[in-house]
C-alpha cells in the first residue's frame, strides 16, 4: 500500500480533539500464543482506520497500523485486560493491554468500529432509523388534525388490549418467507428472522426473539415461533418489526450466541447479512379474517422487494388436525418442529394449585414442540424450566437452625459445672472453636440475606464463598406431552449442580472420604479423651433433643392440670392427665439408654478431686460412664459432696433419680382417681338435695382439688428437673469428647458437611413440594406417599477423576443424609406458602403448606401430620473426557461401590412396595416392562462394570418413574453435561411411551437441545448460547450424549 510519510506524520502531531481515541497501551506482536518481546507501552492514537503507535504523547509516530481486513479478539475473563488485533494478511497479532477492564472494552469498541466494515454497519443502522422516522410520521401528522379534546386525551394513550384467554399468553404467531432474493444466484439461504418490538407509548425498537436458522432454501417455514405471555404489555397499536438475516457461517454466528443489549446491533462481519424487513400492527394481524398477513420484506432503504414473509396467528392449546405426510416434502435440512417460546407461569401449574406453586416456582420459561408420532399423527410436547425461591430460603433456614443448635451446645457445654483441670482447658478449647464456627455461620446468614435479584445460583459463582451453602443451578424441568390418542402425561426431573463444597475445594478429597479418614484417627486418641462411637454420639444428640422437646410440653400439661383441678373440671382434668402422662412416659423411656449411666460415671471422674478405686474410664468404649449435678442450685456442693470420692460411685443413685418421676407421676395419678371418685360420690348425693346448696358446695370445695394436687405436681416437676440436669450434663460431656478428638477437623467436617446437606436438601424440598401437587388427584401416589414413603432418585455425571471425584464423595454423603429428613404437610394459615423447617442436624422435618382446598384433597393419615419418609438413592456414571482417563488409568472403585449400595436400597425400596401397596396402584405402563425383570436387569448392569454403561442411567430412572418417585439429573453445574442427558430422556420418553416417529428421533433430540429450554439454561449462567465442550471432548461422550453442531464451543463455565 502506498501512503504519504510527511502527511501521516502530520496527521499524528494533531491536537488530541481531533483522535477518535487516545491513551496509553501496553503493545507487541504475537506468533500464536508467544510474545516476541515483552509489552512495552506506547502512546496510541486513533484516527478513522488509522492506529498510531508513538514512544510518548509528544513524540512522532512510530510506527501506523491500518485497520483493515483484521479482527479484534477480546478475552471474557473479568481480570484479563488485553485485546489481540488479527490479520487476513497472516502478518503476526497485535496484542494490546490496557490498565483496565473499561478502558480495555472501549479500545475494543472503538478497534472494532474502526474499519469500512464498521462505517458500513454505522449506515445501515442510519438507513434503518430514517426508516422508523417514516413509518411512525404519518401517525404523528394525523395527530395535528385532531380536535384538542382528543389531543389533550392522548396525553394518556388508552391503548386496546388484546383478549385472550385468561392465563394464557397474549400473543402467539409462526412465520415463513416466500422467494427470498440471494446476492448471488448460485448462493443456498440459510436464513432466521429476528423479532423487535416498538412499544407505542415509547417508541423506542426493544429486540425481543429470534428463530431458529433454516439453511439451503429460499422458501424456508420458520419452525420456532414468537409468544408474548400474559404479562406482557403487548396492545393492538403495537408494532413488531421482522428482520431476516441471511448467516454465512452458523458456528461465527454470534447473535444467536451471545447477549447483547437491546440499544446495540450485532456487527455485520460476524458471519451473516441483512436482506429485509417488513413492519406490522399487532391489530391487523388480530383483526384479519385469514388469522395471518402476508407481508413484503424490503431493503434497509425502503425501495427493494427482496420476497415475501407470512405472519400466521396460533391460538395455543389447539391440537392439529391433518396427516403428517407432507413433512416429507419439505427441505431436508428443516427440522420437523414447531418450536414457540412461552413464560407464563400458568404452564407450570394448573389454576388450582398455582398460588401455593408461585411460592416456589419462579421465571419460568416455556418452549412448545409438534413431532410425528408413527402413525403419522402430530403430538404436542410443552417443555417448561423454572427456577425455585427455595434455592436461597431453604439455606437461610437450615443456617438459622445450626446457628440456635451450636449456641444451645455452646451453653451446654458451659453448663457443666466444674471440671478438673485437663478437662476443663479442654472444655475452653472446645468452646473458643465453636464461637468461631458460630461467627462463621451467622456472617454468612447475614450475607445471604442481603441478597437480592435472581433466585438462583449461576454455574460460574459456584467457587463463591458467601453462596456455598446455595445449590448450584436448581431449576425443574417439564415436559407435557400431549397425543392425539393417549392420554396426556407429565414428566418432571430436578437439575441440579451436584451438591458439594466447592469453595472449600477436593485436594485431599470428598465427605466419604474424610469422614472414614477423621474416624479411623479418632479411634487413636483415647489418651487424650474419651472415644464414643459414632451411633452413640448421635444417640447422645438425640436424648438432648428429647429433653429439650419434652420438658416444656411436660410442664406445660402438668400446669393445664392444676388449672383444670382449680375450675373443678372432671372432663379438663381427665384430659390434661392423659396429655401428661403420655409425654411423661416419653420422657422416661427416653433415659432408659446405658448411654446416659456410662456418660453419668464418665462425668464423674472428671470433676476435681475424683479419686476411684478401679478404672472406670476403659479406653476404646462406647459404655463409659459418671454423674453430674446441677451447676446452679444451691445444694449442688451438698450433694458433690455427699457422694463419697474414695469409694466406687453409686451407679443406682441413676436409677433412683430416674425411678422418682415414674413414682411422682403415678401419684398424680392416683390422687386425680381418688379426688374424680370423690366427686362422682358427690354428685350422687346432691342429685338428692337442694341445687342452691349443690352450688355452695361446689364454690367451697373447688380450691380442694388445687390444694391436693398442687404438692404432688411440683414434686414431679422437681424429679424432672433433676434428671434433667444430670441427663443433660453427661450428654454434653459424651459431645465434648466428640469435638476434643478432632478439633478442629471435626468442625471443619461438620460445616462441610452442612454446606453440602443445605445443597441437597434444597433441591429434595422443590421436588417433593412439585411432586405432590403433581399428584394431589392420584390416590394411589397419595396412599403410597404415607404407608410406603417417596422414592428419590439421582442421575449423577461425574466422572471418578481428579476433583470431581471429591464432588462425587460430596454428593454421596449428602444425598445419604437425607434419608434422616420427614415431610409433614400442613394446611396453610395465611398466604404464605413457603415451608417451614424444624429439627436438628440428622432429624429434620420439612412441614410443606397447602391452601384449604388442596388440603381437603389429601387422605386422613396426611392431614393428620402424619410423617412422610424420603428414600433417596445415587447411581453415577461419569460420561466426559476425564471418566476416559479414570477408567484407563485411574480407578473407578468408588462409582461402582456408590451404584451397588444404593442398588441395595432400591431393591429394599421395592420390597417395601410390593408388600404395603395393592398391584393397581402401578402406573398405567406398568404392563410394559416388569418392575421386577427392570431391576435385575439394572443389577446385572452395576455387575458388568462396563465403560462408560449409560444403561444404568436409563433403567435407574425408569424404575423410578414406575415407582412413581422423584428424578434428579446433576453434574458439576447442571449445565452441559446435564442437558444433554435430560433432553436424551424426553425424547426417550416420547419413542418409548408416546410413539414419537422412529426417523424423527434425532432431529427432536437436537431441535430440543438447539432452541428448547436448555440452551436458555445455558444462557442464564454463562451469558452465552453456548455448551461448555470442544470436539476433543465430544469424542470421549457416549453417541447420544453429543450436541448438535453449531450449539457448543470455547465458554466460561
Amino acid at each position: 500500500m502506498r501512503f504519504n510519510a510527511k502527511d501521516l506524520a502530520l496527521l499524528a502531531r494533531q491536537p488530541s480533539g481531533c483522535f477518535d481515541k487516545e491513551g496509553k497501551l501496553k503493545i507487541c506482536r504475537v506468533v500464536g500464543d508467544e510474545k516476541l518481546i515483552e509489552p512495552k507501552e506506547r502512546w496510541c492514537r486513533l484516527k478513522g482506520n488509522l492506529l498510531f503507535l508513538m514512544k510518548n504523547k509528544s513524540s512522532d509516530a512510530s510506527e501506523v497500523v491500518i485497520l483493515e481486513r483484521c479482527w479484534v479478539v477480546e478475552f471474557k475473563s473479568k481480570a484479563d485486560v488485553s485485546i489481540v488485533l488479527k490479520f487476513q494478511s497472516g502478518e503476526p497479532d497485535l496484542y494490546l493491554e490496557a490498565a483496565s477492564k473499561p478502558d480495555c472494552e472501549s479500545w475494543a469498541v472503538a478497534l472494532g468500529e474502526a474499519n469500512s466494515e464498521g462505517l458500513r454497519h454505522k449506515i445501515q443502522q442510519l438507513r434503518r432509523l430514517i426508516m422508523e422516522i417514516k413509518e411512525e410520521r404519518s401517525a404523528d401528522e394525523a395527530r395535528q388534525f385532531l380536535p384538542p379534546s382528543q389531543v389533550d386525551s392522548l396525553g394518556e394513550p388508552q391503548f386496546t388490549s388484546i383478549q385472550r384467554i385468561a392465563n394464557e399468553p397474549k400473543l402467539e404467531f409462526s412465520l415463513a418467507c416466500k422467494d427470498l432474493v440471494a446476492a448471488t444466484r448460485d448462493r443456498k439461504l440459510n436464513t432466521f428472522i429476528q423479532v423487535s418490538v416498538v412499544h407505542p407509548a415509547e417508541h423506542i425498537l426493544t429486540r425481543y426473539s429470534s428463530t431458529e436458522i433454516v439453511e439451503g432454501t429460499r422458501d424456508p417455514l420458520f419452525l420456532t415461533g414468537v409468544t408474548f405471555p400474559p404479562e406482557y404489555p403487548i396492545y393492538e397499536e403495537t408494532k413488531i418489526k421482522l428482520t431476516v438475516y441471511d448467516v454465512k457461517d452458523k458456528s461465527q454466528d454470534t447473535v444467536r450466541t451471545s447477549v447483547l443489549p437491546d440499544h446495540k446491533e450485532p456487527r455485520a462481519d460476524v458471519g451473516r447479512s441483512f436482506l429485509g424487513c417488513a413492519t406490522f400492527r399487532v391489530g391487523d394481524l388480530v383483526k384479519s379474517k385469514e388469522q395471518q398477513l402476508t407481508l413484503t420484506l424490503r431493503t434497509s432503504d425502503g425501495g427493494k422487494a427482496v420476497g415475501t414473509i407470512e405472519v400466521n396467528l396460533v391460538k395455543m392449546g389447539e391440537l392439529e388436525d391433518g396427516e403428517t405426510d407432507h413433512i416429507t416434502t419439505d427441505t431436508q435440512d428443516q427440522k420437523c418442529a414447531l418450536v414457540r417460546e412461552c413464560m407464563a407461569t400458568e404452564g407450570i401449574s394448573g389454576k388450582d394449585n398455582l398460588p401455593s406453586l408461585n411460592a416456589v416456582l419462579k421465571n419460568p420459561i416455556c418452549k412448545l414442540y409438534r413431532f410425528p408420532t408413527s402413525d403419522n399423527k402430530w403430538m404436542r410436547i410443552r417443555e417448561q424450566m423454572a427456577e425455585t425461591t427455595l434455592s436461597f430460603h431453604v439455606p437461610k433456614e437450615l443456617i438459622n437452625l445450626h446457628i440456635k443448635e451450636d449456641m444451645r451446645r455452646n451453653q451446654e457445654l458451659k453448663d457443666l459445672g466444674e471440671l478438673a483441670p485437663h478437662w476443663d482447658n479442654m472444655r475452653k478449647s472446645v468452646i473458643a472453636h465453636c464461637d468461631q464456627m458460630l461467627s462463621m455461620y451467622q456472617d454468612t446468614l447475614a450475607e445471604l440475606g442481603k441478597h437480592t435479584g435472581s433466585s438462583f445460583k449461576s454455574s460460574c459463582s459456584k467457587g463463591e464463598k458467601t453462596l456455598e451453602f446455595i445449590p448450584i443451578n436448581l431449576h425443574l424441568q417439564r415436559m407435557h406431552v400431549h397425543s392425539p390418542r393417549l392420554k396426556d402425561a407429565l414428566y418432571d426431573v430436578i437439575t441440579v449442580g451436584a451438591p458439594a463444597a466447592h469453595f472449600q475445594g477436593f485436594k485431599n478429597g470428598g465427605l466419604r472420604k474424610l469422614l472414614s479418614k477423621f474416624e479411623a484417627e479418632r479411634r487413636n486418641t483415647g489418651y487424650q479423651c474419651i472415644y464414643y462411637s459414632p451411633e452413640n454420639t448421635a444417640k447422645a444428640k438425640e436424648v438432648l433433643s428429647n429433653i429439650n422437646h419434652l420438658q416444656p410440653l411436660i410442664s406445660s400439661h402438668a400446669d393445664l392440670l392444676l388449672s383444670s383441678a382449680s375450675q373443678r373440671s372432671p372432663d379438663s382434668l381427665k384430659n390434661s392427665l392423659k396429655m401428661l402422662s403420655e409425654k411423661t412416659e416419653l420422657f422416661v423411656h427416653a433415659f432408659k439408654d446405658q448411654l446416659v449411666r456410662s456418660a453419668l460415671l464418665a462425668l464423674y471422674t472428671a470433676r476435681p478431686g475424683c479419686v476411684l478405686k478401679k478404672p472406670a474410664v476403659p479406653r476404646n468404649s462406647a459404655e463409659e460412664g459418671g454423674d453430674s449435678q446441677h451447676q446452679d442450685h444451691p445444694s449442688q456442693i451438698k450433694r458433690q459432696d455427699s457422694i463419697p470420692h474414695h469409694s466406687e460411685y453409686d451407679e443406682e443413685e441413676w436409677d433412683r433419680v430416674w425411678a422418682n418421676v415414674a413414682k411422682s407421676l403415678n401419684c398424680v395419678i392416683a390422687m386425680v382417681d381418688r379426688l374424680l371418685e370423690k366427686d362422682n360420690i358427690s354428685s350422687i348425693k346432691e342429685d338428692q338435695n337442694d341445687p342452691s346448696t349443690a352450688d355452695c358446695k361446689v364454690l367451697h370445695t373447688g380450691g380442694d382439688w388445687y390444694e391436693q394436687l398442687y404438692p404432688l405436681v411440683i414434686t414431679l416437676k422437681d424429679c424432672m428437673g433433676e434428671v434433667v440436669t444430670r441427663a443433660k450434663q453427661s450428654m454434653a460431656f459424651v459431645l465434648l469428647q466428640e469435638l476434643a478428638c478432632g478439633l478442629p477437623q471435626c468442625l471443619m467436617l461438620t460445616l462441610r458437611r452442612d454446606i453440602v446437606f443445605s445443597q441437597a436438601l434444597t433441591g429434595l424440598v422443590c421436588g417433593f413440594i412439585i411432586k405432590l401437587h403433581t399428584g394431589l388427584h392420584d390416590q394411589g401416589f397419595l396412599q403410597q406417599l404415607h404407608t410406603v414413603g417417596l422414592l428419590v432418585q439421582y442421575e449423577g455425571l461425574l466422572s471418578t477423576y481428579s476433583e470431581e471425584a471429591g464432588m462425587l464423595e460430596d454428593m454421596a454423603v449428602g444425598i445419604s443424609d437425607l434419608q434422616k429428613v420427614m415431610f409433614k404437610v400442613i394446611e396453610a394459615k395465611s398466604e404464605d406458602f413457603l415451608p417451614i423447617i424444624t429439627g436438628r442436624r440428622e432429624h429434620y422435618i420439612i412441614e410443606v403448606q397447602l391452601p384449604a382446598k388442596m388440603f381437603e384433597l389429601l387422605p386422613q393419615e396426611i392431614k393428620e401430620g402424619k410423617l412422610l419418609r424420603m428414600y433417596p438413592v445415587l447411581f453415577n456414571v461419569g460420561i466426559n473426557e476425564q471418566q476416559t482417563l479414570a477408567e484407563r488409568f485411574g480407578d473407578t472403585t468408588l462409582q461402582e461401590n456408590i451404584n451397588q449400595e444404593n442398588l441395595e436400597l432400591l431393591k429394599e425400596y421395592y420390597k417395601l412396595f410390593t408388600e404395603k401397596m395393592p398391584p393397581d396402584c402401578l402406573p398405567h405402563f406398568q404392563e410394559q416392562n416388569d418392575l421386577k425383570g427392570l431391576l435385575e436387569n439394572l443389577h446385572q448392569n452395576i455387575q458388568a462394570k462396563r465403560r462408560k454403561n449409560v444403561e444404568i442411567m436409563w433403567l435407574a430412572a425408569t424404575i423410578c418413574r414406575k415407582l412413581n418417585g422423584v428424578r434428579f439429573t446433576c453434574c458439576k453445574s447442571a449445565k452441559d453435561r446435564t442437558s444433554m442427558s435430560v433432553t436424551l430422556e424426553q425424547c426417550s420418553i416420547l419413542r418409548d411411551e408416546h410413539q414419537l416417529h422412529k426417523d424423527f428421533f434425532i432431529r427432536a433430540l437436537d431441535c430440543m437441545r438447539r432452541e428448547g429450554c436448555r440452551i436458555e439454561n445455558v444462557l442464564k449462567n454463562v451469558k452465552c448460547r453456548k455448551y461448555a465442550f470442544n470436539m476433543i471432548q465430544l469424542m470421549a461422550f457416549p453417541k447420544y450424549y453429543r450436541p448438535p453442531e453449531g450449539t457448543y464451543g470455547k465458554a466460561d463455565t
